[in-house]
């Protein structure tokens, strides 16, 4: 079984190193290392920096910090080895959510690696009945905190929100209907750990769940999941089902636009 992640810069490279070799060897894996350590090097530049910044609007217009320029380098080099904090755009994520055709009242959101927040905020502005974000980094669990009682909104129609600090891998889902969102969070074995744990709380409770996987760099491991069915795609996003019957899908999910 693969090592839990480990959020303390030594372990985690540590873990990191250990997983790869299993996978790659050794050769392979001091390339894929020195590969990190040279992108590293390019995102510390100043105009790599400038260029982060360009997701700030959205922090602009409610006060919050959920851009990407402003990540500590502990917290960017941990990022290359896990997964590197990228804030969602929100008119993508949006467009996701509005493709559902349920009732957000009955539903739990959830973010799986969270990060500082920016997704949970935007989901807000749906009726959810609560929204968890999972987020593995202290530093960036903080910020989210942070931005979670600093937010205000006249569109906010959710006020149940909370970022907690742990590994998604290990992380316990709520015995209760689903909305789960994934940008790329995990590497393919932590990935794999994770839908294993919700297909046990799926089978256990027969909850509706959606999964929204935006950037889905590995949807092949979603596909290869027989209890999941993919009901929407486009070039940026998918949306997968896992329901109590499939004749449910067709009721609950219209296409997204192309």
């Amino acid at each position: 079984m693969d090592e839990p992640v480990n959020p303390d810069l030594f372990g985690g490279v540590i873990v990191w190193w250990r997983r790869e070799r299993a996978h790659q060897g050794w050769f392979g894996s001091l390339r894929r290392l020195l590969a990190l350590g040279l992108e590293f090097v390019r995102d510390s530049l100043p105009s790599r920096r400038r260029q982060r910044y360009g997701d700030v609007d959205y922090d602009w217009d409610f006060r919050v910090d959920t851009t990407s320029a402003t990540v500590g380098w502990r917290d960017r080099l941990l990022g290359l080895l896990h997964s590197p904090y990228q804030p969602t755009d929100p008119a993508l994520f949006h467009e996701m959510l509005q493709s559902l055709k349920i009732d957000f009242h009955d539903f739990t959101f959830i973010d799986i690696g969270s990060g500082k927040g920016r997704t949970l905020l935007m989901a807000s502005d749906y009726p959810f009945r609560r929204i968890v974000g999972v987020e593995l980094l202290p530093d960036l669990h903080r910020v989210a905190q942070a931005n979670i009682a600093k937010y205000t909104s006249a569109s906010q129609k959710c006020f149940a929100i909370e970022s907690i600090c742990a590994d998604a891998c290990d992380f316990v889902f709520p015995p209760e209907p689903l909305v789960i969102y994934l940008f790329n969070p995990l590497p393919e074995s932590g990935l794999i750990r994770l839908l294993k744990n919700l297909e046990n709380t799926v089978h256990q409770t027969r909850h509706p769940i959606f999964l929204l996987y935006h950037n889905p760099l590995l949807r092949w491991v979603l596909v290869s999941c027989t209890w999941l069915t993919i009901v929407g795609q486009t070039e940026q996003y998918s949306i997968f089902a896992g329901l109590p019957s499939d004749r449910l899908v067709d009721r609950l999910v219209r296409e997204p636009k192309q």
